[in-house]
């Protein structure tokens, strides 16, 4: 591993992870994060941003605007001709152009980095670019601007008195992340946009996976990551395992893993598999803590297992053996008030006769399930 203090950016390219780090450069994993190797550190530069190209990496920071690799990220170099000290918070490939946000507006170049052009939106810092067909957005300190013909002209298209740190799409819902507003959702290409929650986090960073988004936070009072399984209608907290919870920076899905940078305990990864194991259920509170029978019952080889918790609590799901030895833990984290949904899978087990054991602050219950191959 490696102590640095901010992880603004991570990206994978063939077998290397990489990570932009605070006035530290670049460092690169071949071991998905395993170990880590400092690939460019000639200055002490902040890298906040990458994007791919083929078989060209480009790394946007604050001393050399942006950088460039044609190694797999092993050396580096700057490419800023037509750029001058700007800090470049976002990077994008699109199609044959790439284009950056920094603190001076929009940037391109469609020739891998030998010359920069401006694109507009000098006025704004653009922290964020997301692509859809012949759409470009810009998510900046002044809201969210569209353009349709490469940054030639650009349309302010909402939450205009937001500031804009992060942008992707799910299918077809663009989500916007703001600071210290939450997350924003549309699903007509910006033209109207409404509320999903996070409402009091700075939302620095998103990822998807399938159907699957993830939020990286930076509130310093809560901050961590949250999962959405419902376009941003719920969020569940998904920090189990940190030391103390961080700001998350960065996020990047690859090879089943989710990857968090963070604002001081370097990079982190999760199994997406078991991250997203619970789904929360409906948005009411209920009015008791309770373990349901799981169904279908028997079952071969996955059942649901659902449970409500009144309050806020410190919640452990666990699978047993009728010997008592513990066969799988399901959950184990602190929870909001909702009815959740668990699914277990069967399929390395024997048929026989199994409990299942909710334990929260203050409730404990066990019930009997079967399996039958």
């Amino acid at each position: 591993g490696f102590r640095i203090s901010k992880v603004y950016a991570l990206a994978y390219s063939l077998t290397s992870l990489l990570s932009g780090a605070d006035k530290s450069g670049i460092f690169l994993s071949t071991n998905s994060g395993d170990n880590w190797s400092v690939t460019y550190s000639g200055v002490p530069d902040t890298v906040r941003a990458f994007t791919i190209s083929g078989t060209n990496l480009f790394a946007g920071n604050d001393y050399n605007s942006v950088c460039k690799s044609t190694d797999n990220g092993l050396h580096w170099y700057a490419v800023n001709n037509g750029l001058f000290s700007y800090h470049f918070y976002s990077l994008i490939t699109s199609g044959t152009n790439i284009f950056g946000g920094s603190n001076y507006g929009v940037f391109l170049t469609s020739n891998n980095g030998t010359n920069w052009t401006s694109k507009g939106l000098t006025n704004n810092f653009v922290y964020a670019l997301e692509v859809s067909g012949s759409n470009l957005f810009a998510g900046t300190n002044n809201g969210i601007f569209l353009s349709t013909n490469n940054g030639t002209n650009w349309t302010a298209i909402g939450l205009t008195n937001l500031n804009i740190r992060a942008l992707i799409f799910s299918g077809t819902n663009l989500f916007a992340g703001t600071d210290g507003n939450g997350v924003y959702i549309s699903s007509n290409y910006g033209t109207n946009w409404i509320s999903t929650g996070l409402t009091n986090q700075n939302v620095a960073s998103f990822a998807v996976s399938g159907a699957n988004l993830f939020a990286g936070t930076s509130t310093s009072s809560e901050g961590g990551v949250y999962l959405s399984t419902n376009n941003g209608v719920s969020w569940i907290a998904k920090n189990q395992g940190f030391r103390t919870i961080p700001a998350v920076y960065s996020l990047l899905t690859v090879n089943n893993y989710l990857f968090a940078g963070t604002g001081n305990q370097s990079v982190w990864r999760r199994s997406i598999t078991e991250i997203i194991g619970i789904q929360k259920t409906g948005t009411e509170i209920p009015s008791s803590f309770s373990l349901s029978q799981n169904y279908p019952n028997p079952f071969n080889p996955t059942t649901v297992i659902r449970f409500s918790l009144s309050v806020v609590s410190n919640t452990s799901l666990k699978v047993y053996e009728i010997t008592g030895h513990e066969v799988q833990s399901l959950v184990n984290e602190r929870l909001q008030p909702g009815t959740y949904e668990v699914t277990f899978d069967g399929s390395e087990l024997t048929s026989g006769v199994y409990f299942y054991k909710l334990t929260t602050d203050g409730f404990t219950e066990t019930k009997k399930m079967i399996l039958i191959k």
